[in-house]
This record gives C-alpha cells, structure tokens and sequence, in this order.
C-alpha cells in the first residue's frame, strides 16, 4: 500500500521536474574545463610531451592511439593564433627531485617562424612565494615540499617565472632525468657540437670538443655538468640547448612527428611518468602550433645574465642587455633581437 501510494505521488510531480539534458550539458562544460587546466601526474597522456622532449630531452608521455586514417586528428580546441610560451622543468631525480636543475621557456612565435629556447639561471635570485628571497630552483622545492609534490613544484615555479619574464605560461612540463637515456638510445642516439671539452666529475668520462653522438647514458652525464665548466650552470645551459637541437634533428630525420604510428611506439617505449599543464589549449592544439615552428632550426639563447661579485648570489640580470631582451619576448620579436645580438645565442653547429 505504501509502495502504491509513494508511486502515484512520483507520477503526480513528474511532469513538474525540468529536463535533465541543459543541466547535464551545463556540468559536463565545467567538468571539460576544469580537467584541461587540471596537472596530472600519470603515465598515458600525449604528443605534446613529445615536443617538451624534442626541446629539452628528458622524458616523454605516451600519445593517444594514432587517427586510423594515419594522420594525427583535428585538435579538439581552436588552434592558437598568438604567440605562445611553454615552460619546461628539468629535475635531477638523483637529488630528490627537490630542486629545478634547467628551466627552458619555449617561445613560439605568432609567425611560427621557429622555436626559441630560452634558458633561464637556476641561480637567479627572485621572490619565491611564501618563502622570501631565494634562487629560482628553491621556488620549485618550495612548492614541492619534503614528499616531492611535482605538480606543486610545477605551479610555484610556473608563477615565479611568469612573474620574472612578464610572460602567460600557457602550458609546460616537469621532466626527469632518469627517461633521457632511454629516449636517446631510443632515436638512434643524438648529435651534440661542444665548443670545448668536458670531463665530467661524476662519471671521469670525457667529451671532446666537436660533434659527436651521444648515447643515453652519456647524454645524462652530459646534462648534470656544470661544475669545471667554464661558466658553471650557464655552460650547463648552453649544453642542454645543444643537446635539444641535436634530438631535434634525430626526430625530424626519422619522421616521427609526421608519423602517429612511431610516435607512438616511441614515446610508448620511454613511457615513464610526467606531469604536464596544457592551460584551456588542447593538446593536440599545442603539437599542431609546435610542428609549424619545426622546419628552421631552433635559437637557443639565454636569459642575459651577469655574475655578481658581491652579495650571496652568484648572477644577476644584465642590465645592459636584459630589459631589451624581455621587452622583445613580451612584444613578440625575439628574432630582431637574436638578428641584433648574434653573440648571445648558442651555438649549435
């Protein structure tokens, strides 16, 4: 009786209930937004961490099944029209990943014209939130804290250089050491021109001056230098940008990022974990936008610097040179700038 009576009340009061397909659509719009700026932390993921690899070679995500028509499919946003800046995060996990060894911004043009490589000190000073006036590494240790939250890490530094270079991050990635070997044996190995020899002080193996090809384990040794160079961590910058432009070419030689299927088994092969941020862009949005810039050769350059003789930190801003070099990324014309400074970029050949 009672099941009878709770019945027909549900039947009386159901035509006074609103269609549940506006308010399913409404949720599933949020949902959809909120998950593109969500950091995850998990193996799977896509080809944009493939372009991350190819700019400053340490691990990679796998892409999502190739399109069966053997073309990569549309991106599922508008494709950005603007200038675009990626920021790329290389972290020793031999230190506990704690701290940022390489930061790279990866500037992408409106023109699509190339890629440039912007190295930033590690050991710039800046103001880390909620710890005071550190070096731009602690910011991600102090994002990080002592259980090693990356995605963390990731958003303290992200807004640390945001604030530095008066620039939108639009996307970028935490990357390890550990996948460098693997993904470098993986093309074959990668074509490295040094100005001068190093010896590395972890490992005694030496690297001549010239080019040569690296294999993974060298590649890593290579990476984590910077103590009897020269510069210190500038030359460590240096050597990244060169080792970038070298697995570059190795991936362009090898037709991967025209070809779904070996990216794929590519980045399948290397496959550790990554956290990334692909901001409201899709994904594959931000691998069309890169592939255009790909055909020229990429400009590494530097965030002009200078060393410090007094105080405890070790560089500081140049500034002769760095105000003229930040206007020109913030205003999109970083190529008359590197045209009219050809001194300061790294030389790849």
């Amino acid at each position: 009786m009672i099941e009878d009576d709770l019945r027909a009340a549900f039947a009386r009061h159901e035509t006074l209930a609103p269609p549940t397909g506006p308010l399913r659509a409404a949720i599933d719009r949020v949902a959809k937004r909120r998950r593109r700026r969500r950091l995850q932390l998990r193996l799977g993921g896509t080809a944009l961490a493939l372009v991350a690899a190819t700019l400053v070679g340490f691990t990679a995500l796998a892409p999502p099944p190739p399109a069966p028509s053997g073309q990569l499919a549309a991106p599922a946003s508008p494709v950005p029209t603007g200038a675009l800046n990626v920021l790329l995060l290389g972290v020793d996990a031999a230190g506990g990943g704690r701290r940022a060894d390489s930061v790279v911004l990866v500037h992408v043009p409106a023109d699509r014209s190339r890629l440039y490589l912007v190295s930033i000190s590690r050991d710039l000073p800046v103001p880390v939130p909620g710890g005071g006036r550190d070096k731009l590494n602690a910011s991600f240790a102090a994002g990080a804290g002592k259980t090693v939250d990356l995605a963390a890490g990731y958003r303290n530094t992200r807004q640390v250089v945001a604030q530095l270079v008066g620039v939108p991050i639009d996307a970028g990635a935490v990357l390890t050491y550990p996948a460098t070997r693997e993904l470098t044996d993986a093309v074959g190995g990668v074509p490295v021109c040094l100005p001068a020899a190093v010896r590395s002080v972890h490992t005694g193996r030496r690297f001549p001056a010239g080019c040569q090809q690296l294999g993974g384990a060298a590649a890593v040794d290579l990476l984590r230098q910077r103590y009897g160079l020269r510069n210190g961590g500038l030359d460590r910058d240096r050597n990244a940008g060169r080792y970038a432009a070298g697995l570059l070419r190795r991936i362009q030689e090898q037709g991967v990022l025209t070809d779904p299927a070996r990216l794929n088994r590519l980045l399948v092969q290397v496959g550790p974990d990554l956290v990334t941020d692909t901001g409201d862009t899709s994904l594959l949005a931000l691998l069309s936008v890169a592939g255009k810039a790909t055909g020229a050769e990429p400009v590494a350059v530097s965030l002009p610097v200078r060393f410090e003789e007094q105080g405890s930190y070790q560089v500081g801003m140049n500034p002769a040179l760095a105000p003229d070099f930040l206007a020109a990324l913030r205003e999109d014309r970083l190529a008359g700038w590197v045209a009219a400074h050809p001194d300061q970029v790294t030389s790849l050949r």
